[in-house]
């Protein structure tokens, strides 16, 4: 298949600059019909263009122009279709979020990252915690919780003090953020096919809202958190920086 490059970039100066240089150079098609798909920015862009390009079946290669990186390549301008060619593959499947709210009604959403419980009134969030339909926390005080995916362990996960998860190791990391009671419970790891499940106790008095990536729902209810398998992302990275790579460098920094 002729190499066909889809450029996308976010709004960042440096991204905008990039993408004018980078089509100069290589042309542009669009994603529907391109063999390759160059996201131009931080790692919330390559999230947005891997969730706006889930359906394509397209790999995406990221090239960082913004702050963050983890999931980006260096940016450079030459020999772009080299690098395309040689490129590692990883395969990521996303978290489905099903919420439901005070209001009566479901949200539904994807998270590549994490999804995330969060406090958003003045006191501390109490939630149950179900795991495959089993009570496994009846009351965590907490500022809020969070199931991450191991692309996304050393994002909000890594700052909430949970454990890197390395690639393939088929495991879901479950997070307390900011524990009052129990304080010392750090969160647990999980099958990659459990479904977690919080509850919202006293949902009224104490607000919660669930974000999947960039997707906020507020005053939540109750939201179940699974795997998607029959959902698959692929990123591209340069030979000796993939994923596995990043996450071992990561530990040992």
């Amino acid at each position: 298949m002729p190499l066909r490059i889809a450029f996308l970039a976010s709004e960042a100066d440096a991204a905008q600059t990039a993408l004018h240089t980078l089509t100069a150079r290589y042309g542009n098609h669009t994603p529907e019909e391109a063999s390759h798909i160059v996201a131009l920015g931080g790692d919330g862009f390559m999230l947005q263009t891997l969730h706006q390009t889930q359906k394509l079946d397209i790999p995406v290669y990221g090239m960082n122009c913004g702050t963050i990186g983890f999931l980006m390549n260096t940016y450079a301008e030459d020999d772009l279709p080299d690098r395309l060619a040689e490129a590692g593959e990883e395969v990521l499947n996303p978290l489905a979020m099903r919420a439901e709210t005070i209001s009566g009604g479901v949200a539904h959403g994807l998270a590549i990252n994490e999804v995330s419980m969060l406090r958003t009134g003045p006191q501390a969030a109490k939630l149950r915690i179900s795991v495959d339909g089993r009570v496994r926390m009846e009351e965590l005080v907490c500022d809020g919780a969070l199931v991450s995916t191991p692309a996304g362990s050393t994002a909000y996960n890594l700052s909430a003090h949970g454990p890197i998860v390395p690639i393939g190791a088929e495991v879901l990391a479950l997070t307390a953020i900011a524990a009052f009671r129990p304080r010392r419970w750090r969160g647990a790891l999980l099958p990659k096919a459990a479904v977690v499940r919080f509850d919202v106790l006293e949902p009224e008095k104490r607000p919660v809202r669930a974000d999947a990536d960039s997707m906020s729902v507020p005053g939540v209810l109750a939201v179940e958190i699974r795997s998607q398998p029959a959902i698959r992302h692929r990123i591209l990275f340069d030979e000796g920086h993939g994923l596995e790579e990043r996450l071992l460098r990561e530990q040992f920094a």
